[in-house]
């Protein structure tokens, strides 16, 4: 009778790792089993034993944690403007000023005495007090002669003035008349009176690429004097840069014309009005923070560049030419449908098939081929 074989004796099972032998040293051709125990499928067998506390080291490998997909904010759509004031100190307040007519009085009375001084007086360098005065007196009377002459300033009307002293703002006259204000102050005349600026024909592209030539009318004033003045070098320049940023920004969102089937609809750059309101929108937005008030700005002439000018003009005739096609096509059709359907019904003529579309043919050349008045206006 066979014996069986010995797992632990015999070699080149599946499941024998080589090892050493119970005393320690290297078996010749012994093999030594050890048995593999996953506590994951063992420990269910054993319920009367309480489970061990999971590792967390080994859940974290064995369930990596997902990462919350990142969203992306989205990009504002609002296009960025400056913000309405750039600095609170340049705000236009009332500099001190008066009347201009009591500077002249006191310079008249300055006047006045400096002569009596110089007639009546013996004006001479003296150690002496009581014979120096009349000199002093003297000088005190030139320099506020001086003082009120020199601070005279003439107002106009549709101007103010702008006072800056070291640097800094000291405030701004809106009177007019003769006004006087502090000499020693610098003063910057500042046109603020409604005015209209019609700029040169900008070179701009609209929406499908085509270069176009926009003249545009801005109708503005000068709000606020210390922001005109100190806020920017030159608001005149500032206000030109801006209309050629906001003209090229509008007329890039909307194409020029509509050459389908359908008349220019509202999206076009035709539609002035519309395309006035975003330009006056955006144009106040930018111009704010310098003290600028666009009240409008509305394009005058909109135009095809003269490079892309003749094929785009042919393209419109083409276009407009389809349409009348198709409106006369329309017209006729009705006309030989009526046509036929009256005579069908008075009993003129009885046609089969064959002679409804020969009658339909002959009526549709004739009606296309008419010559006359009516054939003219039509």
């Amino acid at each position: 009778m066979s014996q069986a074989p010995n797992p632990t004796t015999e070699g080149g099972g599946a499941g024998k790792r080589p090892g050493r032998t119970p005393g320690g040293s290297p078996g010749n051709g012994s093999v030594v089993i050890r048995p593999y125990r996953d506590p994951l499928v063992l420990e269910p067998l054993f319920r009367d034993e309480e489970p061990a506390a999971p590792d967390p080291v080994a859940e974290t490998l064995r369930h990596p944690p997902v990462r919350a997909a990142k969203t992306r904010t989205p990009a504002p759509t609002t296009p960025r403007t400056l913000p309405p004031v750039l600095d609170p100190a340049l705000t236009e307040r009332p500099a001190r000023a008066c009347s201009g007519w009591w500077a002249l009085l006191a310079a008249a009375t300055a006047a006045a005495g400096a002569g009596l001084l110089v007639r009546y007086e013996d004006l001479r360098l003296s150690p002496a007090p009581a014979e120096a005065w009349p000199l002093a007196l003297l000088v005190c009377c030139a320099a506020l002669a001086l003082t009120a002459l020199g601070g005279l300033r003439r107002g106009r009307t549709g101007h103010a003035w702008a006072l800056s002293l070291f640097g800094r703002y000291r405030g701004t006259i809106r009177r007019t008349g003769l006004v006087w204000s502090s000499p020693v102050a610098r003063h910057a005349r500042v046109d603020v009176r409604l005015r209209h600026w019609r700029s040169e024909p900008l070179a701009v592209v609209d929406a499908e690429g085509t270069a176009l030539r926009v003249v545009v009318l801005v109708v503005w004033r000068v709000k606020d004097t210390a922001r005109a003045v100190l806020a920017v070098e030159d608001h005149t320049a500032y206000l030109r840069g801006q209309v050629e940023s906001a003209t090229a920004r509008v007329v890039s969102r909307m194409p020029a014309d509509s050459f389908g089937p359908e008349p220019a609809d509202p999206g076009t750059l035709r539609d002035t009005e519309a395309v006035g309101d975003e330009l006056t929108r955006l144009l106040a937005a930018e111009c704010r923070a310098v003290g600028i008030e666009v009240f409008s700005a509305r394009p005058l002439h909109v135009e095809y560049a003269p490079e892309v000018a003749a094929a785009m003009q042919r393209r419109r005739v083409a276009a407009i030419d389809a349409r009348h096609r198709d409106s006369v096509l329309t017209s006729v059709l009705d006309a030989v449908d009526d046509t036929v359907h009256r005579m069908s019904d008075r009993g003129l003529v009885s046609l089969d098939d064959y002679e409804r579309k020969a009658l339909v043919k002959d009526l549709t050349v004739a009606f296309y081929t008419a010559s006359g008045p009516a054939a003219d206006a039509r």
